[in-house]
């Protein structure tokens, strides 16, 4: 049985809706990755900036306590502290620390 010309043009509009929706999950999935490449440079660089300046660390602090799910508050529960931190250790002349 021959196909009709009908026939012919709905399988190209298939093909053709197909083709489209292929390229907007390859865009979507293009996007998604250029979205959490940035995430991670700039966590990368707000904890390089932690090491070094103690706002930026009360800063990294505070977003961290405050992460609204308790699965993400988990995976910095064994990250220490920048030594930048805002909280310095105690120094041997403190009269507080015990000799």
């Amino acid at each position: 049985m021959a196909e009709t010309e009908l026939e012919r043009a709905e399988k190209r509009y298939a093909q053709a809706k197909a083709r489209l929706q292929a390229l907007k999950n390859r865009e979507a999935t293009r996007q998604r990755k250029l979205d959490t490449r940035r995430k991670v440079i700039l966590g990368g660089a707000l904890m390089d900036l932690a090491e070094r300046d103690s706002g930026a660390a009360a800063m990294l602090d505070r977003l961290i306590r405050n992460l609204p799910r308790e699965q993400d508050r988990k995976a910095f529960a064994d990250w220490g502290a920048p030594t930048g931190s805002a909280s310095p250790a105690p120094s041997s002349s403190d009269p507080e620390t015990p000799s």
